[in-house]
């Protein structure tokens, strides 16, 4: 096993997956309005799975979907990460940073504050080269993280794991280079990197 990667921003921890994760996160994953631009909620069963397939990844990598939490007061808030697709998309092969908040903690900037603490994983510790994300075109919120992040659009594309004539099919592409990140500033705020 490889280790592991953890960091904390100002506000947030990101940690790996423990038992206590699985039950908030299913409910999270439950939320027809925290999933309204995915397929469909998930069950229970795939909730839980879908944890495995991220420990699996850390097992893997060292990294993958981070379980993330309020540092005040320890409270689950979702998960923020680096992830490989799996999909045949036109941007792979990729690594893509992206999140899922309950709707609690909406409105807070906490996804974009972990999902820089993502990017800076990404890019000073692994050496990425580049960090892609994506969302249903019309999921705004999502993407107005991505622009605040300073990623840059790419156009759109068409997700090949939604039906043709699906609502939520198409999607927008944005890309950060890590010379960008490197000269964007970032690296001046609070962060703290931990290997285990």
């Amino acid at each position: 096993m490889v280790a592991s990667i953890e960091f904390e921003t100002e506000r947030l921890r990101a940690r790996r997956w423990q038992g206590g994760d699985r039950e908030p996160f299913a409910a999270l994953n439950a939320d027809p309005r925290v999933m309204a631009f995915f397929q469909a909620p998930l069950s229970r069963a795939e909730s839980d799975a879908m944890v495995d397939r991220i420990e699996a990844g850390f097992d893997e990598r060292g990294w993958d979907l981070w379980a993330v939490e309020e540092r005040a007061g320890g409270a689950f808030i979702g998960f923020v990460g680096l992830s490989v697709p799996r999909a045949d998309l036109p941007c792979s092969p990729c690594v893509e940073v992206g999140w899922r908040l309950a709707r609690a903690f909406w409105g807070r900037g906490y996804a974009t504050e972990a999902a820089r603490g993502a990017l800076r994983v990404g890019f000073e510790r692994l050496g990425l080269p580049e960090i892609v994300s994506f969302t249903a075109a019309r999921n705004l919120p999502s993407e107005a993280v991505m622009k605040r992040l300073g990623m840059a659009a790419d156009g759109t594309f068409e997700h090949p794991r939604m039906a043709v004539g699906h609502p939520l099919r198409l999607h927008v592409l944005y890309r950060l280079r890590r010379e960008a990140w490197l000269a964007s500033g970032e690296r001046e705020r609070p962060f703290e990197l931990r290997v285990s």
